[in-house]
């Protein structure tokens, strides 16, 4: 039969007993007094059945049973500390879960985030992605969506004010040159992506181009990755301004013609209602939208 533990309380006092060699500056640590600490090292010992201190005239000294015991005792305690403070402590109240659209944060977030550390290096993050949106995710603080603003149980505020542009590699595969115009797509392989309200058939429409079969092509359930197999030369992918920006001035993508049509879908901070607001969150909100009002056209 597996012998009962003693009581935590004994042990943090035999710890610290140990630590000090000095009952009155284990109580002062512990917030005890001198007679607990005392009280609590005797029930210690009956328990286990031999001593673990020598009581000595100036002080105290671990008997052979006691440093035999130590090592153990303390290494139990500290991982339990560490596993408190993970699970429960502060490391966990000053992390922030945001869920974002992956391409949003490759292309958007990811290159701002330095700004967001400097201006508050005690919030932690963590990131987690919502390629479908419906998927729940109970940890998340707030989310970053790709829409039109209007989910139930959340308030939306807008992070991008986007127009749809054709993108591709300067060198295409198979020697193709890019496309000069809408009707020079037909030619072309498009690359689209699963769940965006406003594709290549969209796009198509709006400029009366009705010469280019808007369902040929590869498809996608992400932007990054349609986007990435456009830089390496399979096809022309359909961007939003705000995500083609860093590879546009990088030079891996190019916008082959000028004929951007705007979208009635944007990228939005979707932060849940009738939740308390943590102050991280408040100011990673802040923080957001002011980096999105400083791209807002004029």
């Amino acid at each position: 039969m597996r012998k009962r533990l003693p009581p935590l309380n004994w042990l943090r006092s035999f710890e610290a007993a140990a630590r000090h060699l000095n009952f009155t500056q284990a109580a002062a640590e512990l917030h005890m007094t001198q007679a607990a600490i005392s009280q609590q090292i005797k029930g210690l010992e009956a328990q286990l059945g031999c001593a673990l201190f020598k009581r000595l005239p100036r002080g105290l000294a671990l008997t052979d049973s006691g440093r035999a015991y130590i090592p153990g005792v303390r290494e139990s305690i500290e991982k339990l500390a560490l596993v408190t403070d993970e699970v429960f402590g502060k490391e966990r109240s000053r992390t922030l879960t945001v869920r974002v659209n992956l391409v949003f944060f490759n292309q958007w977030l990811a290159p701002r985030l330095a700004d967001f550390r400097a201006q508050f290096p005690d919030i932690g993050l963590r990131f987690t992605s919502n390629i479908w949106v419906a998927d729940p995710d109970k940890d998340a603080d707030v989310e970053i969506r790709y829409g039109k603003g209007l989910w139930p149980g959340f308030t939306s505020n807008r992070l991008t004010w986007d127009e749809l542009i054709p993108v591709c590699s300067p060198s295409l595969l198979d020697s193709q040159q890019p496309p000069k115009s809408a009707a020079e797509l037909a030619e072309h392989t498009l690359l689209h992506v699963i769940g965006y309200e406003e594709g290549w058939g969209f796009w198509l429409n709006k400029l009366g181009c009705h010469t280019v079969d808007p369902s040929q092509g590869i498809h996608f359930d992400s932007l990054v990755t349609a986007m990435e197999m456009a830089a390496q030369g399979h096809g022309i992918a359909l961007s939003r301004t705000s995500l083609a920006a860093n590879m546009l001035d990088s030079g891996r993508l190019i916008a082959p013609f000028e004929q951007p049509v705007a979208t009635s879908e944007s990228f939005f901070l979707a932060t849940p209602v009738n939740q308390h607001i943590h102050p991280h969150v408040e100011s990673f909100r802040y923080w957001l939208i002011n980096q999105a009002e400083m791209e807002m056209p004029e």
